[in-house]
């Protein structure tokens, strides 16, 4: 008995022993065959992964390429920075730490509250900037004693600044950091990466539309690192490569003269050479200084640009919207020649009103005593509304919306701004669509003269009058001259051409052309007063833009009535007549202030561009007295 239970546990220790000994086996199995994998199969992927512990890639930002005028004048300016930033992880007792450097670089509490605060929000394993814009003398008290703070550092970066602040913000625009909305836009577009060195970005103007341009490609520096994050060498550095450098096509003297005339207005002016339609002058008044949305503007000061009334944050040019008024004559005229609806030869008896057929509805003129009779000629001249009411009301709508849409109006001109309103050039189907209503042949009569439904931009204006100059050539307006990075030059490349309007050979266009000319110098002309003297010779438009509709016995008084219901005042000129170098629009919003009015200032304007300061009329100067300014009655 005492032998079967020994054979038996005898049994029961072998079968333990091999179970024992296969599991060893089996785990030493195991353990080799992972200790192969690790050494040997996956060695080269363990190898990076352990590089990477002490070998770091730091992203070097480019240079933002610089913004030049026409005369080579740097319209920026790149600043360099020192900035000191606090590596959270590495950091045992902040507020000991803080304490320390507070004499240092002489932190201030609202300093120390706004770390703090995005201390909060950020992960602890990456840099935070405790403060910016450090001085020289802060920068050396620190590097003398950097040994005492581990995980603390200085690093430089650049900054725009715009020296010439209010005075270019519309067409410069400005720069700001890189906001979440910002870094999801430039991953959708694969990009993202390239700035990751960055602290800013184009916002708005010429910096947001050519970002591409003016941002470069960034560079890195493969270092060795410490157990402290700190460098140990440089293992290899890739440098970046700058941005390109842009010349503009516009003339900061002739921006910086204009400027001066619109102190204390709400007004537009833009001036191009019609032979390309660069932009010579882009001037928006009020404006705002960029520089504080380079830093970061304060919600304060932001909210007080947002709320003022005078809309200094828009770029009146390209933004603004207002009934083009009689300045649409010429090419409503030119589209009327062009249909056949009217001859050079086609006269209407111009009365001071003039009655839709079939109805009623009188319309009236802005001369009391009416014009008698008239051609498309001295009807631009005059600017006779009743002969634009009878020439809308003789092409109807769909004429006028297909024809004036050719020279612009209603749609983007394609400007090198991303800031552009499209406008409203009026249609059947827009008006079904807007307001649930069929077109009606009244809308007709008011979109004639400009007013209505419609609204144009300044900027649509001119591209209109460089179509007429040009004969029917319709020219993209632009801003870039060029682009440079070193010895390569990139030359604007005129976007794709427009259609043609029309007939180029046509002696229409010159007959329109020539009636804007008597609009200026013939003695029956609205601007004579002002321009006939010029010597170089001026051809003009006026308009003038109504804020809200009289009634139909109501007569128009502008000092009986509030500054912001007033009239908007156009003028819209080119010159040389023979030989035009310059296409012009203006807008005074609300007929200007302080004695300011269109004409005399549009005067000042050419004879600034084309005659020597001494050989300036003396009168040309000069404020209009009520009631003598033709934008006045000009509808």
């Amino acid at each position: 008995m005492n032998f079967r239970n020994f054979e038996a546990e005898e049994k029961l220790f072998i079968r333990r022993a091999v179970v024992a000994f296969m599991l060893v086996v089996s785990c030493f199995t195991i353990l080799g065959v992972n200790l192969w994998r690790l050494q040997v199969r996956d060695h080269s992927y363990y190898q990076t992964r352990s590089n990477q512990n002490d070998i770091k890639m730091i992203p070097i930002a480019p240079t933002r390429g610089l913004i030049y005028d026409r005369n080579g004048i740097p319209l920026v300016k790149n600043v360099t920075w020192y900035a000191i930033s606090l590596m959270p992880y590495k950091i045992t007792d902040m507020q000991a730490l803080l304490k320390q450097l507070t004499p240092l670089v002489d932190l201030t509490p609202d300093e120390i509250d706004t770390f703090m605060h995005t201390l909060k929000q950020s992960s602890r394993y990456k840099p935070v900037v405790l403060k910016e814009e450090l001085t020289d003398e802060e920068v050396a008290r620190f590097a003398i004693n950097q040994f005492r703070f581990e995980g603390v550092s200085i690093d430089s970066y650049q900054d725009r600044e715009y020296p010439y602040g209010a005075d270019l913000a519309h067409v410069v625009g400005y720069v700001s950091k890189i906001n979440d909305n910002d870094f999801k836009r430039l991953n959708a577009e694969g990009i993202g990466e390239e700035y990751a060195a960055d602290h800013n970005i184009g916002k708005q103007g010429i910096e947001g539309y050519y970002e591409s341009l003016l941002h470069g490609k960034p560079g890195y520096k493969e270092v060795e690192v410490d157990n402290h994050g700190r460098v140990v060498r440089v293992l290899k550095e890739v440098p970046p490569v700058a941005g390109k450098n842009i010349t503009l096509t516009l003339d900061l003297h002739l921006q910086q003269y204009i400027e001066s005339l619109l102190v204390g207005q709400r007004a537009a002016v833009l001036v191009e050479d019609p032979h390309d339609a660069s932009v010579l002058a882009m001037v928006s008044a009020p404006s705002y200084d960029p520089n504080p949305f380079v830093k970061g503007i304060s919600y304060k000061d932001y909210k007080s640009l947002l709320q003022d009334k005078n809309l200094p944050l828009i770029n009146r040019v390209t933004q603004g919207l207002y009934p083009p008024a009689s300045t649409v004559k010429p090419y409503m005229a030119m589209s009327a020649l062009l249909t056949g609806v009217i001859t050079p030869q086609t006269s209407f008896f111009g009365a001071p009103t003039w009655t839709l057929p079939g109805t009623d509805r009188k319309y009236r003129d802005w001369k009391k005593s009416g014009h008698g009779m008239l051609d498309v000629t001295r009807a631009i001249e005059e600017s006779a509304d009743t002969f634009f009411y009878q020439v809308a009301y003789m092409m109807g709508i769909d004429r006028i919306h297909t024809m004036l849409s050719q020279f612009g109006y209603g749609k983007s001109t394609g400007i090198d701004l991303h800031e552009e309103y499209n406008g409203l050039l009026p249609s059947r189907e827009w008006k079904m669509k807007v307001h649930k209503k069929g077109w009606y042949q009244g809308d007709t009569v008011s979109v004639g003269i400009g007013q209505g439904y419609w609204i144009a931009t300044p900027i649509q204006m001119v591209k209109a009058m460089v179509a007429l100059i040009n004969n029917g050539k319709v020219i993209t307006p632009h801003l870039l001259e060029k682009a440079q990075l070193g010895n390569s030059v990139e030359m604007y490349q005129p976007k794709a051409a427009e259609p043609q309007i029309g007939d180029p050979k046509s002696p229409y266009w010159s007959l329109v052309r020539h009636a804007m000319f008597g609009m200026a110098n013939a003695p029956n002309g609205t601007g004579y007063k002002y321009f006939h003297t010029a010597p170089y010779g001026i051809a003009a438009k006026s308009g003038t833009s109504q804020v809200f509709s009289l009634r139909q016995n109501q007569v128009y008084n502008a000092k009986m009535i509030p500054i912001r219901l007033r009239d908007h005042i156009f003028y819209t000129a080119f010159a040389p007549f023979n030989s035009p170098k310059v296409a012009i629009a203006l807008i005074l919003e609300n007929g200007g202030s302080d004695g300011v009015t269109a004409a005399p200032l549009m005067r000042q304007i050419m004879d600034h561009i084309f005659l020597p300061p001494q050989a300036a009329p003396a009168d040309a100067s000069q404020p209009a007295t009520p009631g003598d300014d033709s934008t006045t009655s000009d509808q």
